[in-house]
């Protein structure tokens, strides 16, 4: 009789983890930390909100999105070392910031990549979007969706920008990315790396003249009080990205990572149209804020888009021939 108890005690040993493992289909009580950089009023903090609520609604309850905003779980560098150390679960960032964990994401800093919105979700949505966020897995990053940061202008406190030979010596805020350095420092700009977080903070103690961003974050982090000239340039079109803990996103199950997965899409197809809403608004009230806002004539785009063909060269050199042209492919296609 020993012979066979200790083999069913063997037995139940072996098979216990496999009865405790998760199943395909299931949803399991769990708190998921959700970071991200600008305010709960902005329209990052509206569509984390709502990504929030359908979490909750499609799993009844079970997987509960605590939020955090204003960078208080730190940069979008920190937390992304978070997440691939398994120590946060979610944020939603700039692709910029991500460009020196997966050098492809460079291709999204490229310099008047995009004329259009809708240009951008087609190429974003798109194989080589997708082509591009599943390189994240490879570096401990789950990317689930982009979402629009918008296209960007430039504050600053020196003079408005009208020329390219407007920007010699501004001393400019920019991420700590290369594309975007070198970007400047082709126009003329004593360009400056700093996180989103100190950004204010410079702009305020006068550390730096000025800084580029789309409108609605001028407006909701405040830029125009301590900022007078706004130039619309559009030099760049910014993405966010939504990504997840790869370690941590590994240990769910099939149901759990489509319910994150449809969460983040219908906050995606939210937070765009929320965005475009949003900008012209955020413009007229800059204004009513007392910002000089002007625009810059197509003449003087062109002389910067030649003026930075030395960082597109950077990206090609940096992503490689073949990804660029598929995206210059994808976007002559989206514009047709």
């Amino acid at each position: 009789m020993k012979r066979p108890l200790i083999a069913i005690l063997v037995a139940a040993i072996l098979c216990g983890p496999l009865a405790t493992s998760v199943q395909a289909d299931e949803v399991r009580s769990r708190m998921i930390r959700f970071g991200y950089g600008l305010n709960e009023n902005s329209n990052q903090g509206r569509a984390v909100k709502l990504f929030a609520e359908e979490v909750a609604k499609a799993s009844d309850g079970k997987l509960k999105v605590r939020t955090f905003g204003s960078a208080s779980l730190g940069s979008d560098d920190q937390m992304q070392s978070a997440l691939i150390g398994g120590a946060q679960e979610m944020m939603v960032g700039s692709t910029a910031t991500l460009v020196g964990i997966t050098k492809e994401m460079a291709v999204w800093d490229t310099p008047f990549l995009f004329s259009s919105a809708e240009q951008a979700d087609a190429v974003l949505d798109g194989p080589v979007g997708s082509q591009v966020m599943d390189k994240l897995a490879e570096r401990g990053l789950v990317g689930l969706v982009y979402w629009e940061n918008g296209f960007r202008n430039l504050t600053n406190n020196a003079r408005p920008i009208n020329a390219l030979e407007d920007f010699s010596g501004v001393k400019l805020r920019v991420m700590p990315n290369p594309v975007f350095l070198e970007t400047f420092k082709l126009m003329g700009a004593n360009a400056v790396p700093l996180p989103f977080s100190e950004l204010f903070t410079a702009l305020e103690t006068k550390a730096v003249d000025g800084q580029e961003n789309p409108f609605n974050t001028i407006l909701t982090s405040r830029f125009y009080e301590v900022q007078k000239y706004l130039s619309v340039t559009n030099h760049a079109y910014s993405p966010w990205i939504v990504t997840v803990s790869k370690r941590w996103w590994d240990q769910l199950s099939k149901a759990e990572q489509g319910i994150l997965l449809e969460a983040a899409r219908k906050a995606r197809d939210f937070e765009r149209q929320d965005t475009r809403d949003e900008a012209a608004r955020a413009l007229a009230e800059l204004q009513e804020k007392g910002m000089q806002v002007n625009q810059i004539e197509a003449a003087e785009v062109q002389r910067m888009r030649e003026q930075a063909a030395p960082a597109v060269r950077k990206v090609i050199d940096t992503v490689g021939s073949e990804l660029f042209e598929q995206v210059q492919q994808e976007a002559a296609k989206a514009a047709s």
